[in-house]
């Protein structure tokens, strides 16, 4: 079964918490497991306070707060919400698929089975170098 992506129209709307469609099932899977899911959810933060963001620099710049000022407090105001997303980001996948009835955890255990086969040939070497018995 192919993976469609949602419309722009509900890919923000499913980027605020929403609901999107029974269809699009495969693609939220693909959205939390996929090689780039850490990279999708720095994107999803950036979604989620760029709004915020825009109004609060808008409203420093209305009070006549230098740019420079308005600039730093922004900035910093968006890297503490990074941070924040990546600090649970495991958990917000885990709980977002269950919501579409994955079982729990299912993003993370397809996620380290896609690890553990990329890295077949490390773990061999590893197993070769420290795991040999001397009896």
């Amino acid at each position: 079964m192919a993976v469609t992506r949602p419309n722009p129209f509900l890919w923000v709307y499913y980027q605020y918490g929403g609901r999107l469609p029974t269809r699009d099932r495969q693609w939220v899977l693909h959205d939390g497991t996929c090689r780039t899911w850490l990279l999708r959810m720095v994107v999803r933060g950036l979604v989620m306070v760029a709004p915020v963001a825009a109004v609060l620099f808008l409203g420093f710049l209305w009070l006549g707060h230098s740019v420079p000022l308005a600039a730093g407090s922004i900035v910093l105001g968006v890297l503490v919400s990074l941070r924040y997303s990546l600090s649970y980001s495991v958990e917000s996948v885990d709980r977002r698929l269950s919501r579409y009835g994955y079982p729990r955890e299912h993003g993370s255990a397809v996620r380290a089975q896609a690890y553990d086969a990329a890295h077949v040939d490390e773990a061999e070497r590893y197993r070769a170098v420290y795991r040999t018995t001397d009896e």
